[in-house]
């Protein structure tokens, strides 16, 4: 008979909530510009996916995280525990800026990319995104790679235990 204690399966539970909420997201900021570069066409589909992801998988994903980490927590009373307050703490920021910065931007990426994409010409013509894209596009990058790092971070704590 196989016995698996519910902290296990809670432990899997946010371990997999982590892997579905944050494994894409972290290559985002490979893929996008590599689509980018060598599919700008496809550009409007890239950010409406990612928009329905982050909405549908990320957001839903982060809240499992936050209600099963804290039931691992409390269960083996580790809050005051330093790998467990400073991921706590990123997921936190990770929650607010997917929230006020993330989600809109690919909103809205989306919409100039097919904005820009409708004045470009023909399909076989270059395209060129106007500076209102490049602009939101950046900052979406910036704030992207900084969600990475910080992902690897709390993953960092969460695994090697540090001040333990």
């Amino acid at each position: 008979m196989l016995a698996v204690a519910f902290y296990d399966v809670a432990l899997a539970v946010h371990i997999m909530a982590v892997v579905a909420a944050f494994g894409l997201p972290l290559a985002y900021p490979l893929m996008v510009p590599y689509a980018r570069r060598h599919h700008p066409r496809a550009m409007p589909a890239v950010h409406d996916i990612q928009y329905k992801l982050n909405n549908r998988i990320t957001a839903p994903g982060t809240v499992v995280i936050l209600i099963v980490g804290g039931y691992l927590a409390a269960t083996e009373e580790y809050f005051g525990e330093v790998w467990v307050i400073v991921p706590l703490v990123i997921l936190f920021v990770i929650g607010g800026i997917g929230g006020a910065v993330i989600v809109p931007a690919t909103r809205k990426l989306s919409e100039l990319a097919q904005r820009d994409l409708s004045r470009s010409g023909a399909p076989g013509d270059a395209v060129t995104f106007s500076e209102e894209y490049d602009r939101e596009y950046a900052r979406y990058m910036g704030f992207e790679r900084l969600l990475g790092v910080l992902v690897l971070v709390a993953i960092f704590f969460m695994t090697a235990k540090p001040f333990a």
